[in-house]
Formats: C-alpha cells, structure tokens, sequence
C-alpha cells in the first residue's frame, strides 16, 4: 500500500513516504476571517478533511493544523466600514466558518491556532531571519529580501527578473519593490503590537511560517491550500521558514477553485453563494457530495443543474440504503472497503473514480433485492457504508441524523408528501385508481419517484 499524491513543487504524482514512519502531518492554509464563508472557501477544508479520513483509514496517525487568519488589510478595511472592532468581525466569521465545516461534517482539526495569538513566535522568526541578512527594518516595517533566497519562486516556477510587485499601502523603505512585507509598521486607528522595531502588525506571510513551525516542527510532511496561494502566500512562506533554518514541507498540495461563469467564486467579484444559504435549501449531506466527489484537482463550475445533478444521484445511494434496511434489518459498515476502491483513493485521491466503485455496488445491491438476494443485498450495503464513512457521506451515519437546516427542511417535505401519498392510499383502497395514477405522477413530475413496498408507498429524489 502506497498513497501518492501530486506535489506541486515537483509537478508530478510522488509517492508519499512519511517522515516519521506511521504518522503524518499536514498543515492547511485555513481561513481570512474578513466575511461569512462560500462555497469556494470550504471546499479547500472538504477536500482536505477526505485526506485527512484517508490516511486515517490508513492506519497513519494524522496531526493536521489549520490556521486562522484573525488580522490582515481585509479586515481592518471591514471594521473601519462597519464601525466595528477588529476582533468582534473576526470572531463573528470564524464561527461562522466552524458552522460551515461542522455543517457538512468535516472532522476537527487538531489544533486550529489564530494568527493574533503567535506574536511572540513571529517576532523570534523575526530577528533571527534579520541575523541573517535575510530580511531588514525600514520605517518600523519588516521586509523580506528575496534577493537573499536563491531558491525564491520556485514553486510557482516563475523568474525574479519577469515579476513586479507594486508597493502596498504604507510599505516604505523597500530596497527591491519585490520584497515582501513580513511586519507592518502601526497607522493610526489600526491594531498593533509591541516589538523590538516599533508597534505594528503581522504581515499575511508570516503567521503561517511561525505556526507551522510551532506546531510541526522544522519539518512535516504535507502543506496545503487552494491554488491561488501558491503565490504570492506559499512562495513567502518557504522563503520566510527554509531562510530560517526550517526543511518545512515535503509536499506541497492544492485544490482547484469553486467558478461562477469561468470565473474563480470570490465575495469582492459578487459571485460568491454563501454555505449558511446554501443549507437552507440543499441538504449538508448532498453540498457535501457535491463539493467534495469531484477530485480536489479540477474545477467546479457552479450551477443549479450541476446540484440537482448531485442530489439525484446521492438520492440513489440513500435509497438502497433504505430499500435494504427496510427489507433486512439494520447493517454495520464493513471493516474494509473494497481493494479496487483503496486503489483509486491511493492515487492521488481519486475520489471520482472511487466513487464509481460506490456506485456499481449500490447497482448490484438493487439487483439482489429484486431477486430477494438478502445475502448479497446486506453484503454490498456493508461495503457501500464503509466506503462513504471514508469519504464521510454515509447517510446511515448518526452524523447526518437532524442537524442543518437543510436536514429539517427534508423532515418538512417528507411530512407534505406523506400526506399526500395517504391521499392516494386512500383512492387506492376505495378502487379509484384513476386519481391514485394521477397523485403518483404529479409527484413524479415535481422531481420525486414513489415505490410501493411491503411497509408501505415510500419517495426519494428522482432524476430531475
């Protein structure tokens, strides 16, 4: 057994070889509190919570870090508009972004640590890098000379002489307009700290290079984050930790953007679809299914179409679940999943093509519950359940009982059509079948197929 991935810094799919034998740490760029979450932004989280389920289901011992980004320009630029601390929109949105992993079932991290609370490890970062000639002090404000880093931009694989960074807002004194700023000097009205070069204010680079190292060590295994971090965010970030004396990251991991119209999903193009209003309409569950079975590496363009899509096919899962349990009784997950499964989740998490394998299972298990095949029936719900507990989307999982508002939202309509479906029975029984056909084929035209069985009529999505 042999996970690989592909790591962005070599542009190839390695194998993965821990650095310490049976376990494996992973730190991933988590959330700017600025705004409430979209899609977009907890996609990167899904795709790393399968991941970390992954290597877990393994047998590895997973240490996974996920940051908060408390202070940065966005912010201070939100609380000057809103006439609002700092700190009150930062905790306001990163609750909001707990919700939203908590909301569509991603596991915790192991530590979650807020950028504003590793001050004193920065600082440290600070002076030791400007000990060694690799940053210096202008006007109160800490920079970063790429020059000093031979190895700068490598991971992006782009030339020092092709690239030009204007100078920021407030960042004097630069040597080189492509020095980046590690500690900004205090403005009035804005937050600020004490350090050895005046008060003032991490830089966005910073904070994970220090948390990383806090956390992990001078070295761990796996650094990921969405692609449009790779630069500048994860350039300054290896410059900052290797300049420092840190080996840092052996693989470098991204997941693809969340698109509106060709375009990448962002708050600032006003094409973002917040999480909190997606679960008033979508069940968690199938946002799930729907953010996270594409493979982390390709694009989702967003679209109605594309979550019906979702919907009805998860809808297939679900009701051979039930069909199964209702005919059998009550199944526990088997203790492994298929190897042709493991297979497809080793290389490189090929979620799409496991979950093909879910897929042809649930139809052979449909097949031998129209034979009256309990046997076979029970076994291929055993494997479909262990499969999506890996990718945690077993609908049988008390997990995904209540909870979300898109979760009583189903509970209400499940109510309205079983009235509905009484109506019917009720044509049925006095011989009217006239009007019991055309009840089942209004619901079938609003999206629903209706089954009739030994315990009564029951509905799921069908195919809209």
């Amino acid at each position: 057994m042999t996970i690989r991935l592909y790591d962005t810094s070599a542009r190839q799919i390695r194998d993965f070889t821990p650095l310490t034998p049976g376990c494996v740490s992973i730190y991933l760029c988590g959330a700017t509190v600025q705004a409430a979450p979209h899609i977009g932004h907890i996609r990167s989280g899904l795709n790393f919570d399968i991941m970390q389920r992954w290597f877990a289901y393994r047998g590895y011992d997973v240490t996974f870090i996920r940051n908060v980004t408390d202070i940065d320009d966005k912010i201070i630029t939100k609380s000057a508009e809103q006439g609002r601390p700092w700190w009150a929109i930062g905790y306001e949105n990163e609750r909001a972004f707990n919700n939203g992993y908590d909301v569509l079932g991603c596991l915790p991290p192991t530590y979650e640590p807020r950028a504003t609370g590793h001050i004193p490890e920065m600082v440290e970062m600070m002076r030791e890098l400007i000990d060694r000639g690799h940053a210096y002090v202008a006007d109160g404000n800490v920079y970063f000379d790429v020059r000093s880093f031979p190895d700068y931009l490598a991971l992006s694989n782009q030339e020092l002489d092709n690239l030009r960074q204007p100078s920021g807002d407030g960042e004097t004194g630069k040597r080189d307009q492509r020095d980046f700023a590690m500690w900004k000097s205090v403005k009035p009205g804005e937050p600020s700290w004490e350090t050895p070069w005046g008060r003032g204010r991490p830089g966005w680079h910073l904070e994970c290079s220090a948390m990383a190292h806090k956390y992990l060590g001078t070295a761990f295994d796996i650094h990921g984050g969405g692609i449009d971090l790779i630069f500048p965010h994860h350039e300054n970030e290896i410059a900052q930790a290797k300049a420092f004396g840190d080996d840092f990251a052996a693989y470098w991991v991204h997941n693809a953007w969340v698109t509106m119209s060709g375009e990448k999903m962002s708050k600032s193009l006003g094409n973002s679809v917040l999480v909190s209003e997606m679960v008033q309409r979508w069940r968690p569950i199938v946002l799930r299914y729907y953010l996270g079975t594409p493979h982390y590496r390709s694009m989702i363009e967003y679209s109605e179409e594309a979550l019906r899509e979702a919907e009805s096919a998860f809808a297939r899962i679900e009701g051979f679940a039930q069909r199964v349990v209702e005919k059998c009784g009550p199944v526990a997950p088997a203790s492994e999943v298929p190897i042709s499964f493991a297979e497809a989740m080793d290389d490189d998490l090929g979620v799409p093509q496991a979950l093909a394998i879910v897929h042809t299972s649930v139809r052979q298990g449909n097949s031998a519950i129209t034979a009256d095949d309990k046997e076979t029936a029970i076994a291929r719900l055993a494997e479909v359940r262990a499969m999506l507990g890996v990718l945690g989307l077993d609908p049988l999982d008390e997990q995904w009982a209540g909870g979300g508002h898109g979760d009583d939202l189903h509970g209400v309509v499940d109510s309205l059509v079983r009235l509905v479906l009484e109506q019917r029975q009720a044509a049925r029984e006095r011989k009217d079948y006239a009007t019991a056909d055309a009840i089942r084929d209004q619901l079938q035209q609003s999206g629903l197929d209706i089954e009739d069985t030994a315990s009564g009529p029951r509905w799921s999505l069908g195919s809209r």
